[in-house]
């Protein structure tokens, strides 16, 4: 496992000083950073067994996106946290797709003292508001097998540490008992998504508990449908456009940085997959009376994978890196400033090599320059028969899919037009559907590509003053310098908002590196809900 750098703790004392240094601050005016900070942990050093209780409440609703019943109980759920909390909130359905799981809309005004100082977007002219912002969470999840849980996945269970680590399990703490920011709660969603929604409504009710007065102006969009893919996505965005107008969106989903340390996020990667059926005999032969005759077309796909990359793992499709945007003066000197840890991570994967070291002109083996860059996954090969179900035969087709994540610059359509070139190069004749009997016959290489419909990436530049609002309250919440990612490595739809809305993204991950995201025993650290309580605190609260 790689070890933190930093540890966000919560001592009694904290929350002393905390609740002193409140008692400076002028209800009439805008609050400082430490201010809004101060606010965040007096209220959780003395209500932190509530947010606990709550948040394991919240946990405790099943949530996989295709059970309706479910999802719209979570979705309730949220809005009435909300309103509690003085938000305007509507469950937004769409008529003629009632398979669709709602989107949790609310709107929350700001009551800072004066009028807005310049805002570019949706809060010019309002009083109080500094600035609009979109809070984007989902609340869906992954579907779960309770056989392959310690715990049952929404029967949320606090325990001293990792599993693994031999953290056991304990009782949820009471009003009053001192809260180890090392425990884990382990749940469904625990990390992903619900940590953010939790960490909000905590930072909502500190600020208000504390008199500190917050200058932005929210929107929630939490959606409940990520995990399937945002299917509704678009459709969401186009019709419910003016109620979104704002001057960014705020992402908060993800893990921290490897290394533990807090970063931001500033765009994320594109999405394309298509898959390559290779074509032998119309029918299965005996290895043995045709193995010198019959072309086998497992060969033949193999051959053809290793094709599209080098040995050090650049991609060598003509063009593969042509088009993809450069990055900017500041995002090269955020990559530079990212501590190494690729050898740390290389021995948590259990793997001798990682793509790229030695390879400079394509990133190199630093793992920020890779994930800025596009990809070609192999995902998956099917063909024939291995092990105990191994038969003597030549199969009569073999079938790989692939993934790409694209970067700023690269048009899915465009990008898997450079693949079939390749492959064409390889002396292929490319068809998109079921070979014909004359294909066969007169093609001695055939391919059948099928194409999966992509996005494009996203980015945001670093320089924008929201980007540096943002940062502020993350290093603020850190107390140290969080590490800024261009995009992450992950591919999210995010061009909706870009495109439809025109507004700027910026991502603040809360969860920790080692969360076990849509896998089994999935968890939260309760050091990083704390993290994600106070970047929040200092974001709604910024000047």
């Amino acid at each position: 496992m790689i070890v933190p750098n930093r540890e966000w703790r919560l001592s009694s004392v904290c929350g002393v000083l905390a609740a002193a240094a409140l008692l400076l601050l002028p209800l009439s005016a805008a609050a400082t950073p430490d201010q809004a900070l101060a606010a965040s942990r007096a209220w959780r050093a003395e209500h932190g067994a509530a947010i606990l209780r709550g948040f394991a409440e919240l946990l405790a609703l099943p949530n996989v996106a295709a059970d309706l019943p479910n999802v719209r109980a979570n979705a309730e759920a949220i809005a009435t946290r909300l309103r509690r909390r003085g938000a305007e909130v509507e469950l937004l359905a769409l008529a003629d797709t009632p398979e669709a799981p709602p989107v949790v809309w609310g709107r929350l005004a700001a009551n800072a003292a004066g009028a807005a100082d310049g805002a570019a977007g949706g809060s010019a002219g309002r009083a109080g508001a500094r600035r609009t912002l979109v809070l984007y969470a989902h609340y869906d999840g992954q579907p779960v097998d309770p056989a392959e849980w310690t715990f049952p996945p929404w029967q949320p269970t606090l325990t001293t540490g990792l599993l693994q680590d031999g953290g056991e399990p304990r009782p949820l703490p009471e009003p009053g008992e001192a809260i180890d920011p090392e425990w884990r709660l382990y749940a469904r969603s625990a990390a992903d998504d619900k940590a953010p929604i939790a960490a909000l409504l905590a930072a909502l009710d500190a600020l208000a508990a504390a008199g500190v007065p917050r200058t932005a102006d929210l929107l929630f969009f939490f959606e409940g449908e990520e995990e399937a893919g945002s299917p509704h996505l678009e459709r969401f965005v186009d019709r419910h456009a003016e109620r979104l107008a704002a001057d960014a969106w705020i992402f908060l989903d993800g893990p921290v940085h490897q290394t533990g340390r807090p970063q931001l996020f500033f765009g994320v990667r594109g999405y394309a997959g298509f898959e390559l059926t290779v074509y032998g005999a119309e029918r299965q032969l005996h290895s043995g009376h045709y193995g010198n005759f019959a072309p086998n077309p497992v060969e033949a796909l193999a051959r053809l994978v290793a094709s599209f990359e080098d040995e050090a793992g650049r991609v060598a499709i003509d063009g593969f890196y042509d088009t993809g945007e450069p990055l900017g003066e500041e995002e090269r000197q955020a990559l530079a400033a990212i501590p190494p840890f690729e050898e740390a991570l290389r021995d948590e994967l259990g793997i001798a090599r990682s793509e790229g070291q030695g390879a400079g002109e394509t990133g190199g083996g630093r793992y920020a320059e890779r994930m800025a860059l596009p990809a070609l996954n192999a995902r998956g090969i099917a063909a024939g028969a291995v092990g105990a179900k191994a038969v003597n035969a030549i199969p009569p087709s073999a079938t790989a899919s692939f993934d790409l994540r694209l970067v700023a610059g690269n048009d899915p359509a465009a990008m898997l037009d450079l693949v079939a070139a390749h492959v064409r190069r390889q002396g292929y004749h490319v068809i998109a559907g079921e070979p014909t009997r004359e294909q066969r016959r007169v093609h001695p290489k055939l391919v059948r590509m099928v194409r999966q419909a992509g996005y494009p990436a996203v980015r945001t530049a670093m320089d924008l003053p929201i980007a540096r609002t943002v940062t502020a309250a993350a290093e603020a919440a850190a107390g140290e310098p969080v590490i800024r990612m261009p995009n992450l490595g992950g591919s999210l739809p995010l061009y909706v908002f870009q495109q439809r809305l025109g507004t700027p993204l910026v991502g603040i991950p809360i969860a920790n590196h080692d969360n076990n995201q849509h896998a089994p025993d999935e968890n939260l650290r309760l050091a990083n809900l704390w993290y994600g309580m106070d970047v929040l605190a200092a974001l709604l609260a910024a000047p």
